[in-house]
């Protein structure tokens, strides 16, 4: 019986287990028959809209500023040099590298043996030829005399000659007498002539000794040169550089002893394109235009102020673009030679605007916002690059806004949301206050004091929940919560 009683038990429980797994199995099939023979779920597709900063084009009239690189020189520069060899007897303290002189100092001082010596020669040839003279004149005294002398002879000789011919002719005198008185006629002439020639050796004796004379005060004149280039002087206040001479060393003549440079008279030379050129031009001329220098020194900017004084005559070979040179004002901190940044003011332009240069692509368009906030591709005319901005002309965009940030996600018929970072930030409206009966404030403590806020914020609602008007968003964001 027992037996009996297990095994029918048993075939129960085994056909129980039977029809379950039927059921599930059957359960399973009609789930997957109704999943594959549903439709498929579509959800909405929303459109991405992107966030720009935009900027507004508003015409305005605007300088650019052409910025270019250059290098201070000085307008005033010498090279010392000594005008004459020997050894260096002194020098001046301010003779060394850097050293600030002042017009008229003495500066070198050279052996002046030579020069003297030279002098005292040249002295003593003047007064032979002073000398020279001298006596050329008093010979040139003597020679007229003769001549005189010699022409009274001569007119004693014809009038005994006309004398001789005259007792002949009325049968007194002779031929002899005539014949005699000829001859001593003519030996006067020819003393004439001979007194002649003496004076005129005479002359060019006086002249020969005038010259020679002249010579010897050019002589001195120059040895007195000379002697006073034995000592150099600073012929301008300066400071000097390449100092190559020391008191006991030898310098030959025309040898370079140090460069005198005028610190205050500077002047920056700079180097702009052909076209940078010709935006600079004025009615075919370079005006004087303003220019700005500055020298980052450490952090310490030196600044100065100038104006454009000339331009290059010519194109170096190798080099392009135009040399330009500008004159400083005062310029202290400044030393020729120093590299420096060049600003020049361009004349002014109307109608532009100045955006980010990342506003502009490479082809010369912006994206504009039109109308749902779309972006359109607009193009545009770049006028001048500054520094991380260009000038554009507004034209018929002006009023609009631009993408200040340009991407690759942006592109024409985006959708955006403009970001104005100029635009005026609207202060947050003071919240609304409202009074609270007792009862409802009671309910509104005793939510907070039983609540898990932190604190801090329990302590900060309690102390608004105690004035006598609450704030309306405190009292709803309690009360919403209550309610949940």
């Amino acid at each position: 019986m027992r037996f009996l009683r297990r095994s029918l038990v048993g075939v129960f429980l085994l056909s129980v287990t039977l029809g379950l797994m039927a059921l599930a199995g059957n359960t399973i099939r009609g789930a997957v028959e109704t999943r594959m023979s549903a439709e498929p779920r579509s959800f909405p597709q929303r459109e991405r809209v992107f966030a720009v900063n935009v900027v507004t084009l508003t015409p305005e009239r605007l300088t650019p500023e052409l910025t270019v690189f250059g290098e201070l020189r000085s307008t005033r520069t010498l090279d010392l040099r000594s005008p004459v060899g020997g050894t260096v007897l002194a020098t001046a303290e301010t003779l060394v590298e850097g050293g600030a002189v002042t017009q008229g100092e003495l500066l070198l001082a050279i052996d002046p043996t030579t020069a003297e010596a030279a002098r005292d020669r040249t002295a003593a040839d003047l007064q032979d030829a002073e000398a020279e003279l001298r006596d050329a004149e008093r010979g040139l005294l003597l020679a007229q005399d003769e001549l005189r002398a010699a022409e009274q002879q001569a007119a004693l000789r014809e009038t005994a000659l006309t004398r001789a011919q005259d007792l002949q002719t009325r049968g007194v005198g002779t031929a002899a007498a005539v014949e005699t008185a000829e001859l001593a006629a003519s030996s006067a002439n020819a003393a004439i002539l001979s007194r002649r020639q003496s004076l005129a050796n005479a002359e060019a004796r006086v002249d020969q000794s005038t010259t020679r004379l002249a010579r010897a005060r050019i002589d001195l004149a120059e040895a007195e040169r000379t002697l006073a280039d034995t000592q150099l002087f600073a012929v301008f206040d300066g400071t000097l550089s390449d100092v190559a001479v020391s008191p006991g060393g030898r310098v030959t003549a025309n040898e370079r002893i140090a460069t005198l440079v005028d610190p205050d008279r500077l002047e920056v030379a700079f180097r702009v394109s052909t076209s940078q050129y010709a935006r600079l031009l004025r009615d075919g001329r370079l005006p004087d235009l303003p220019v700005r220098v500055s020298l980052d020194v450490l952090g310490v900017d030196l600044t100065a102020e100038g104006q454009i004084s000339r331009e290059g005559a010519t194109v170096a070979e190798g080099q392009t673009g135009r040399l330009i040179f500008a004159q400083l004002d005062a310029a202290p901190g400044f030393r020729p030679g120093d590299f420096v940044t060049v600003s020049v003011a361009e004349p002014a332009l109307d109608n532009v605007a100045l955006v980010p240069a990342t506003a502009v692509a490479a082809d010369e368009t912006v994206l504009v916002v039109g109308e749902d906030n779309r972006l359109q591709s607009q193009e545009v005319d770049l006028l001048r690059r500054q520094g991380d901005d260009v000038i554009i002309r507004v034209g018929r965009l002006a009023g609009q806004q631009i993408v200040a940030e340009r991407s690759p996600l942006l592109g024409a018929g985006i959708g955006v949301r403009p970001i104005d970072p100029a635009a005026a930030v609207t202060p947050p409206a003071e919240p609304e206050l409202i009074a609270l009966d007792d009862e409802r404030r009671a309910k509104l403590v005793a939510f907070v004091d039983g609540s898990r806020m932190p604190d801090a914020v329990k302590t900060r609602i309690m102390a608004q929940l105690e004035q006598d008007e609450v704030p309306s968003d405190v009292v709803a964001r309690l009360e919403s919560r209550m309610g949940s």
